[in-house]
């Protein structure tokens, strides 16, 4: 499993509204943002998995709509994210 049901809580917890909103674009972001780090740091030994390289493209597509429909709609809530995660525009 790549991500424990306590991670996502503690997740959701920090930057969502509360762990059981789970619908918040922030929590969402954050949510990606740890499942790619954990997909990047499999790839590195397993260079070779096609399938999870595939894996890793379509949820870097799927955080970038995200961080842009954020972007679009909460400015100062999208740079504070991007500062804290450090993800790199």
């Amino acid at each position: 499993m790549i991500v424990s049901a306590e991670r996502k809580k503690e997740i959701f917890a920090k930057y969502g509204k509360s762990e059981k909103n789970t619908g918040s674009t922030e929590g969402q972001i954050a949510l990606f943002t740890a499942r790619i780090n954990h997909l990047s740091q499999h790839l590195q030994v397993n260079k070779k998995d096609n399938s999870t390289e595939l894996s890793l493209i379509k949820m870097v597509g799927k955080r970038r709509s995200l961080l842009n429909y954020l972007a679009k709609t909460d400015i100062y809530g999208y740079r504070a994210l991007i500062k804290e995660l450090d993800i790199r525009k």
